[in-house]
């Protein structure tokens, strides 16, 4: 890939960070002039990642600023005839758009899924598809004409990571067409607002486990939250716990007596142990502890008699032990 862009091609504007941005990056500078790329860069560690990175070699300045005052300024400045967004979190408001093209690239299969989330809330929900949708933006949430869907499957054994480099590959392929023909006239298709759906934000804390849920629910939420997401995770000894791999065992042990959350086997030879679920049993394979390295499981927790999930018992204890601590405390003197 040449390190100068061909100032005659025509200029776009790309806005967005997160998973999706650098197959979109690697696309639209084979073919257009990529006159910035907007999104919050003020760390060593940004500047360190991928997309920036890549930025930088190809000649895209990388525009720090991702404030809408900010937008509205560069776009202005930067007279872009298309403004691309790959995984952007804010909607754009009406005076925006007015000033030039604006096509999304939304992990759904539209309008299906709106919002935030949707590749995770996918394999959550054991959706049997995921999808890719280009749309041109208007007022809205994930609203504007459809220009580009593709659908993929998902199976059990898909988690966020793959599914999103399944989506990448599309984007990288497609997402430079598509642009060449809107800006070309293609206005595409409308979407049918009755059949919208909305996934809400996630946050850190969702991904805790719920030892009380079925087996299969918890091994799909640990495979939406593996990386570049922060993990589903449990409590073991008051402390939390990442999850970074597990499965609902097939044909386990039946349990007519059961404690949701109760390890019930652990294997040195394997390195996994098996915990009891609502329904069925998750064998857990690589875990890490807060302050610690990801490793194997039965490295961590070595008893059946241990149960994890934070437990009202383990918090009683640490209350009373922090009241015990603050009673032997002298008292400072008037």
């Amino acid at each position: 890939m040449s390190s100068k862009q061909d100032a005659t091609r025509t200029r776009v504007l790309q806005l967005g960070a997160g998973p999706t941005a650098l197959s979109c990056l690697d696309a639209l500078v084979e073919r257009f002039h990529v006159v910035g790329l907007v999104r919050a860069c003020r760390s060593e560690e940004g500047e360190r990642e991928a997309t920036i990175r890549r930025a930088r070699e190809v000649g895209v300045p990388v525009l720090q600023d991702d404030s809408l005052e900010a937008l509205e300024t560069s776009i202005d400045k930067l007279t872009p005839e298309c403004v691309v967004v790959s995984s952007h979190g804010r909607i754009l408001p009406p005076r925006l758009l007015e000033k030039s093209r604006f096509i999304n690239v939304h992990y759904a299969p539209l309008p299906k899924y709106r919002g935030r989330a949707n590749v995770n809330w996918a394999i959550i929900n054991s959706e049997p598809y995921a999808g890719i949708t280009i749309h041109t933006i208007s007022p809205g949430l994930d609203a504007g004409n459809i220009l580009y869907q593709e659908i993929i499957e998902v199976s059990e054994g898909d988690d966020v990571a793959s599914l999103y480099d399944r989506l990448n590959s599309i984007q990288r392929n497609q997402i430079a067409g598509v642009v060449q023909d809107h800006l070309n006239g293609y206005e595409g298709v409308s979407q049918d607002e009755r059949q919208a759906t909305y996934g809400c934000t996630r946050v850190p804390d969702d991904g805790e486990i719920d030892w009380s849920r079925p087996a299969i629910e918890i091994q799909r939420l640990v495979r939406a939250l593996v990386p570049p997401f922060p993990g589903a995770f449990t409590y073991f000894q008051g402390r939390r716990l990442l999850i970074w791999r597990a499965e609902a065992v097939v044909d386990p042990p039946r349990y007519d007596g059961r404690v949701p959350g109760r390890v019930v086997a652990y294997s040195r030879k394997t390195g996994t142990v098996d915990v009891l679920a609502g329904e069925g049993v998750v064998r857990l394979y690589d875990v890490q502890r807060a302050t610690g390295k990801r490793e194997p499981a039965a490295h961590v927790v070595t008893s059946v008699r241990e149960t994890l999930g934070l437990r009202t018992s383990e918090l009683l204890a640490r209350i009373e032990q922090l009241e015990r601590l603050l009673a032997e405390r002298p008292t400072a003197a008037c």
